[in-house]
């Protein structure tokens, strides 16, 4: 009879996933992983087999964890399409903010995983390309919705305006981890939103 694990699985998954996210794959040794998820190399590696296994199983609750935000954020169809945009890049901001240490956010693990695996790890990089496929359907019924409401005015095809959506929100991601403030964070948003609307948004009250 199989003895039963005395570890929280997901618990310990979590732990790692935020591990490799501070530090990326290849810094990450497996001592750091021990110390992070309070486990013995054995029931590490009885668990996840291997070190590449566990990161492809961190990456994968990465991606489902800020992708599903996300994408339930641009689905929510109770505030006009702009809206959500809107609220998407404020998500972006609050959420580089409330993980910054030291004054500086640890980025986005799947831009960061682009730049360190996507270019030698096969498997990694076709988990990266159906998470931005996701991402980009998501961006592109938006962007066509916020179209019909006569909000979006740009003259660009939905699918390059995805594409900018995405680049300007892992240029916010990789400007938070360089240390960037709320404010040229909300000044990056605001600068995509105008090139989107062709409205400027409006001043603060003075």
């Amino acid at each position: 009879m199989a003895r039963p694990r005395l570890f929280d699985e997901e618990r310990a998954l979590d732990a790692a996933m935020r591990a490799f996210w501070a530090h990326g794959y290849d810094a990450t040794s497996t001592q750091d992983l021990c110390e992070a998820t309070g486990l013995g190399r054995s029931s590490i590696y009885n668990t996840f087999s291997s070190k590449q296994d566990l990161f492809r199983r961190s990456l994968t609750r990465y991606m489902d964890m800020m992708t599903g935000a996300q994408l339930a954020l641009l689905a929510d169809e109770g505030r006009p399409a702009v809206e959500r945009i809107r609220a998407l890049f404020a998500k972006v901001v609050e959420d580089d903010l409330a993980q910054r240490g030291n004054g500086r956010s640890p980025g986005c693990l799947t831009v960061n995983t682009t730049v360190e695996l996507a270019g030698r790890d096969p498997d990694i990089a076709s988990a990266l390309d159906r998470d931005l496929a996701r991402r980009l359907d998501a961006f592109r019924a938006v962007i066509e919705s916020a179209r019909r409401d006569g909000d979006i005015t740009s003259g660009q095809d939905a699918d390059s305006l995805a594409r900018f959506l995405n680049a300007v929100i892992g240029g916010m991601r990789v400007s938070a981890q360089g240390g960037a403030d709320r404010a040229a964070l909300e000044a990056i948003a605001a600068t995509a939103m105008e090139a989107l609307t062709g409205r400027a948004a409006p001043a603060p009250p003075g």
